[in-house]
């Protein structure tokens, strides 16, 4: 079955285009990553399927025209944002809050919150969890309503490093229930680790379409710097880098940072000016990265 359909999807703001003439087509359960540099059109695309941005085009979700019935569209969509923000409430007062203007009955909640690993903390009060927790929060009012679809919104780019593994692994146990899953990312890792395939965008427009281990290699991401820092250092080395625009991916106590040839010692600046120490540093292609090299 056909989730989304996209047709020359385009929006622009006076003369710029920010979406121009995309299409693709989207199958039910499969992970599909939206990748591209700040200003690509990954959140517009996103935007447009929530219905909460005008386009010219053509866009279905679920069967239905987003142009047409937007409210409707979104109900098959579960929206997961970067950062979501909330009340000031308990965990399970938050769901049945959500449940209540989503017309969700109540007996949906614990439902929820097992999915998402949240059972335990329903007490909890908001503002005392963690970034992970609040993000799995965040998951689990996207799907009270039980929809096909779910978007996300770079939503491990906040997140510590098991923070992301544990929030990637939930959302790969929900696409493997059947879950449909669109993504924009920046973080090659989570691409390989959750999509099936990725749609590549460069100012407004889909430049290439395909799978996620074929990524590095159609776009030629094969200089890294690998750089090594004390453990302590580790979860504001990756915050560090991710505030930057970084594609990286973390490796015990070292992290692959992609760099291009004018700018090999950049994240290393990047690091010093925020104050982290680096021991020891070095360049390698790309190939290395891919193949999964473990050796600190």
């Amino acid at each position: 079955m056909t989730m989304i359909i996209a047709r020359h999807l385009t929006k622009r703001y006076d003369q710029t285009a920010a979406l121009d003439d995309v299409s693709f087509v989207i199958e039910a359960g499969e992970a599909v990553a939206l990748w591209g540099a700040n200003g690509a059109g990954k959140t517009t695309t996103l935007r447009c399927l929530l219905g909460v941005q005008g386009f010219e085009g053509e866009l279905t979700v679920n069967s239905i025209q987003v142009s047409q019935n937007g409210k409707a569209a979104r109900a098959a969509i579960g929206y997961v944002p970067q950062e979501a923000t909330f009340y000031d409430m308990t965990v399970l007062e938050t769901l049945h809050f959500y449940a209540r203007l989503k017309k969700v009955l109540p007996q949906r909640v614990p439902a929820v919150l097992d999915q998402v690993q949240l059972a335990e903390h329903n007490s909890k009060r908001v503002n005392m969890l963690s970034g992970g927790m609040k993000q799995r929060l965040a998951l689990a009012v996207a799907l009270l309503a039980d929809p096909p679809v779910l978007v996300l919104d770079e939503p491990t780019a906040n997140l510590d490093v098991k923070a992301q593994r544990d929030f990637i692994h939930t959302v790969q146990t929900l696409n493997q229930a059947g879950k449909t899953i669109v993504f924009s990312s920046h973080r090659l890792d989570e691409v390989i680790a959750l999509g099936s395939r990725v749609l590549v965008l460069a100012e407004g427009k889909l430049i290439l379409e395909c799978l996620p281990h074929e990524l590095a290699d159609k776009l030629g991401l094969h200089r890294w710097l690998r750089i090594w820092v004390p453990e302590q250092h580790k979860d504001d080395t990756l915050k560090v880098l991710g505030e930057q625009g970084y594609t990286y991916m973390p490796n015990g106590r070292s992290v692959y940072v992609q760099v291009n040839l004018g700018g090999k010692i950049a994240p290393l600046r990047s690091l010093e000016r925020a104050s982290i120490p680096v021991e020891d540093f070095d360049l390698i292609d790309g190939d290395v990265v891919l193949q999964g090299d473990s050796h600190d």
